[in-house]
């Protein structure tokens, strides 16, 4: 089968990046399984197991899908009808009611039945691209990942747990002071920021870390920063919300909607590192989600209409209840 993924965005992406690290991964394992896979993705990309194609931003889809690609795989919405088979990932949570095309898989099961959906898959990285957990490493701090600029991400409420808990936190993906989303300056020495972080870099600290805070207060569609951090044996303290719930299993972390409870959990924290990070490889690996999108590309090259109707958000909320 020959695939033709399709972003918006360059690949591949070493730093911060996850729907590029994805689609990467996704394109790599669909190679090792015997298909081929080329990228429509913006001038400057480079691959070396597929072939490159710069998007042309004002020509229509159907001239830029080279004529002997079975299935194109959209990582965003095409907003136009499509002569050829294919499907769409949507990787995020849409601010206004417009329907999606019928072929479209989303990244958890949460997240598709917000739009009325059953269709998923989850997503999967390549873990041996991350190396090797050092189980027998002190690990003497907690961190947060994600964008911390993002109000619903909610950093002050890891923040705030971290405090309560008496324990140290690293911000991967944040600065001390911020003018973006608010004025936020954080005085506290147990409080360390890293700015935008990946690769090296953002490994290191994963494997020196107890668990992820992780408070957020939207509808996570998947959570990356969740499996990364259970990969490197780190449990999670979050919010019920979205996929959170199908992420992290009782033996891998605690949910809470308050600061309260999570920081209690922190402190109590008597997980199992090598429990997190078997849960993370046995579930979240790139192959399974790459055998994943090969049975949705079969049903689409069958005939069959994955949604019987247009998916459609329901009721998206953008700022969900956390107590400090």
């Amino acid at each position: 089968m020959h695939v033709l993924l399709v972003n918006n965005s360059p690949i591949p992406v070493y730093g911060y990046g996850g729907t590029e690290r994805v689609i990467w991964d996704l394109g790599q394992m669909l190679v090792r399984l015997g298909h081929r896979v080329s990228y429509l993705v913006p001038e400057g990309s480079t691959c070396d197991f597929g072939a490159v194609l710069p998007i042309r931003p004002d020509a229509p889809w159907d001239s830029q899908i080279p004529a002997d690609v079975d299935i194109t795989h959209f990582q965003f919405n095409p907003r136009t009808e499509i002569g050829t088979p294919y499907l769409v990932t949507e990787h995020g949570n849409a601010r206004k009611p417009k329907p999606l095309p019928r072929n479209t898989v989303f990244l958890s099961r949460d997240h598709a039945a917000r739009y009325g959906s059953t269709e998923f898959v989850y997503n999967g990285l390549q873990w041996e691209s991350y190396g090797a957990v050092d189980f027998a490493r002190p690990r003497d701090h907690y961190h947060f990942l994600g964008k911390a600029a993002w109000r619903v991400k909610n950093v002050s409420g890891a923040i705030r747990v971290a405090k309560l808990a008496g324990v140290e936190l690293d911000v991967l993906g944040g600065d001390r002071i911020n003018f973006r989303r608010g004025f936020r300056w954080t005085l506290s020495r147990r409080i360390h920021f890293f700015g935008m972080v990946g690769g090296a870099q953002k490994t290191e600290r994963l494997n020196a870390s107890r668990g992820l805070i992780f408070p957020v207060r939207w509808h996570e569609p998947f959570g990356l920063a969740v499996i990364e951090s259970l990969y490197f044996g780190c449990p999670v303290f979050s919010t019920p919300y979205g996929a959170l719930p199908e992420l992290v299993p009782a033996e891998c972390g605690v949910l809470a909607d308050n600061a309260g409870a999570l920081a209690e959990a922190v402190r109590a924290n008597r997980f199992d590192p090598r429990a997190c990070h078997d849960h993370a490889v046995r579930h979240f690996g790139a192959e399974r989600m790459a055998r994943d999108y090969l049975r949705m590309y079969e049903r689409v090259l069958a005939g069959e209409t994955l949604n019987a109707q247009a998916p459609v958000i329901q009721g998206e909320a953008r700022s969900l209840a956390w107590r400090n």
